[in-house]
């Protein structure tokens, strides 16, 4: 799901012979990395991911086209600024996780993404990615419901559950200062607009409790605040649901993926 929304545009400078791919070795954690004097940027992929030939090839992909992005926009930074670098080159790293698996088919993935380009902090996203290992090809929600049209009944239902579930996690926080329509203007009834969404893990085997939504930094709450996840329990979308739908959804969350996603 595309997170644009969300994160600040940068201006993009692709520059010839930027670096060469370093091919990491064994003793290396990293499975894609890129560095020199003006960046280090590195992508890591899980092992659950790694388990799947045409999964870990589509995110490898991915994940060197952002290296190569990053380090275009670095060497183009450099060249214009070269003080942006007195301090040393620019950090990039992103990471591709497993988050669940339901009905040994579809597999939830969180992208993880830090950037340290010197400013007052570094900054963090996240993306998701659904995985359909049938057909070997990234997927979206849209099959699990009977419909997804923008500001329909379905979107409405999920950004109503999305809100409650934000502002309960606020208030566990105690910052219900920021639990507020300014804070959340970003997010739509629109499938593109609701976050970046993962089927969440169920008590029951196979199954997923319901879905989970991801917000970075800055989202839906002040850089202070940090990361956010949003639970919509399955019987919550039970209405909308497609007989699919229902095939991959029961059960309850665990109470430890409550803790973990927090």
């Amino acid at each position: 799901m595309h997170r644009a929304a969300f994160t600040s545009a940068r201006r993009i400078c692709f520059v010839a012979a930027v670096a060469c791919w370093i091919l990491p070795a064994a003793a290396l954690a990293a499975d894609a990395t890129i560095k020199n004097r003006t960046v280090e940027a590195s992508v890591f992929l899980d092992d659950k991911i790694k388990a799947d030939a045409a999964l870990a090839a589509d995110c490898l992909a991915e994940g060197k086209k952002w290296i190569d992005k990053n380090a275009a926009e670095a060497a183009a930074s450099r060249k214009e600024d070269p003080q942006l670098f007195r301090d040393g080159g620019w950090d990039f790293e992103r990471k591709y996780g497993v988050r669940s698996v339901v009905g040994d088919r579809y597999v939830s993935i969180i992208r993880s993404d830090y950037m340290d380009t010197h400013g007052a902090h570094p900054n963090r996203d996240v993306d998701t990615i659904l995985w359909d290992t049938t057909i070997k090809k990234r997927i979206s929600i849209r099959p699990f419901f009977t419909e997804t049209a923008d500001n329909g009944p379905t979107m409405n239902a999920m950004l109503k559950a999305v809100i409650a579930s934000l502002n309960a996690e606020k208030k566990k926080r105690e910052a219900t200062e920021t639990a507020t329509a300014e804070w959340y203007k970003g997010l739509e009834p629109k499938l593109l607009k609701i976050g970046a969404v993962t089927f969440a893990p169920s008590t029951e085997a196979g199954k997923s409790s319901g879905l989970t939504f991801h917000y970075p930094p800055y989202a839906v709450g002040p850089y202070v605040e940090g990361e956010y996840v949003a639970f919509v329990p399955w019987a919550t979308l039970k209405p909308y649901l497609t007989p699919e739908g229902e095939r991959i959804f029961g059960g309850e969350r665990a109470k430890a993926d409550d803790d973990d996603q927090q």
